[in-house]
């Protein structure tokens, strides 16, 4: 679980606007999501992959006004698939090491529906786009109980957005061979540039709570 703020600058039509919200704000229009990671490993190979959609949502009354419209509800979802392929260079007791190189899939959509309906003034708009990355990940123990895992990637390049990186620390402390707690903290930062003028250039970081099982 990521518990993200946001702040930067967001914009479309030649219109920009300065974001600013914490993790309470965005948790206050929360309505669903799905996080996850999962990690094949074999031999020296690994095949890390990250999950994350959220759903935000509000209803906003209007002023009476030309058109009729008395209130507007909006729909915000952002959806982050990030597969990944590498090798394990450092592979000992209390230290291992991967390189990895793949890509982040972004989807960004909105749908905003007027009250009363018919009026034709409801819209949906997306905007989709994938990030080529390399990347890599050390985890160190501290003892047979404690972890320290740091993990980062960097992509772009112009293919999809201008830029975009991450930066995760998590503090691991295992329960038994298969189950691990871990805490820590994650940054993501991206900047693109769509069609239409459109603009995501913002840095998302908050807590990360996580629980791991291994399977095998």
């Amino acid at each position: 679980l990521w518990f993200p703020g946001v702040h930067g600058t967001v914009g479309a039509l030649g219109e920009l606007a300065s974001v600013h919200a914490s993790a309470t704000d965005l948790l206050s229009h929360f309505r669903f999501g799905l996080m996850g990671a999962a990690e094949i490993r074999y031999k020296r190979f690994v095949m890390p992959l990250d999950l994350m959609w959220v759903r935000l949502g509000d209803d906003t009354a209007l002023p009476l006004n030309e058109f009729g419209a008395t209130s507007a509800n909006s729909k915000v979802s952002e959806l982050l698939l990030t597969p990944k392929i590498g090798y394990q260079l450092i592979h000992g007791e209390m230290l291992r090491a991967d390189v990895v190189t793949g890509f982040r899939y972004w989807h960004l959509g909105q749908n905003t529906q007027f009250s009363p309906p018919g009026l034709g003034l409801d819209f949906s708009v997306s905007q989709n786009w994938a990030d080529p990355l390399v990347g890599g990940q050390i985890v160190t123990s501290l003892s047979p109980k404690i972890e320290v895992t740091v993990a980062g990637d960097v992509g772009g390049w112009d293919v999809g957005s201008q830029l975009e990186y991450q930066v995760v620390g998590l503090l691991g402390y295992r329960l038994n061979p298969a189950w691990a707690l871990q805490v820590g903290y994650r940054y993501l930062d991206v900047n693109y540039r769509g069609s239409e003028g459109f603009v995501f250039d913002t840095a998302m970081s908050g807590i990360v709570f996580g629980v791991t099982i291994k399977l095998k």
